[in-house]
């Protein structure tokens, strides 16, 4: 079907960007993160679902295929839909799902909106033996992200949201030791 899609922003929606391709419009939902880093008149490149069903037509656009390979996963999972999918990426990255599903942690999931304890356990029992060590990324990325996992949690006890706290997590300057103290306070300044 369609597997990408290369344009120019021509507007910016709530959970949507219209892309145009040769004087075409494409409305492409997308996460709150591609909407901010994208301006209008700029060129973008993303990686596309179509979904198409009786009465449901859309597409949905991601910066890499591993969100997209995410998304394709988490809307075979019973209750989970294309915008909840959506959602979920939204709000926990890859590496954060691929944790949860590890260490068999719905409740992380089940902080995302719409997502109820219930959902949670049927996604992660749908990812276990699919979300796999495939060309070694789970084992060296889970575990090289254990401590970010464990600033966030801190971030969102702290009262945080869990996107403020992944952004924050993701602010943290590279030369920061890897411990979760020293983790918490650099992301403690990034929102100041």
């Amino acid at each position: 079907m369609i597997a990408s899609i290369q344009g120019t922003v021509q507007q910016k929606r709530k959970d949507a960007l219209v892309v145009s391709v040769q004087g075409v419009g494409f409305l492409v939902y997308v996460s709150p993160e591609v909407i901010s880093s994208s301006d209008i008149g700029k060129e973008i490149f993303l990686f596309t679902a179509f979904i198409f069903r009786q009465d449901y037509m859309a597409l949905f656009g991601f910066r890499n295929e591993e969100e997209l390979s995410y998304f394709d996963l988490l809307i075979g999972a019973n209750g989970v839909g294309p915008k909840l999918a959506l959602t979920i990426l939204s709000t926990v990255n890859p590496d954060m799902i691929r944790r949860a599903v590890v260490g068999d942690d719905a409740d992380l999931l089940s902080r995302v909106p719409g997502v109820g304890k219930k959902t949670a356990q049927k996604i992660i029992l749908h990812l276990q033996g699919k979300v796999s060590d495939e060309s070694g990324i789970l084992s060296a990325k889970v575990a090289a992200n254990a401590v970010d996992f464990e600033v966030v949690e801190a971030l969102t006890a702290l009262g945080y949201s869990l996107i403020q706290a992944q952004t924050a997590v993701q602010s943290i300057p590279k030369d920061t030791p890897d411990t979760v103290e020293d983790k918490i306070r650099a992301a403690l300044q990034s929102f100041s």
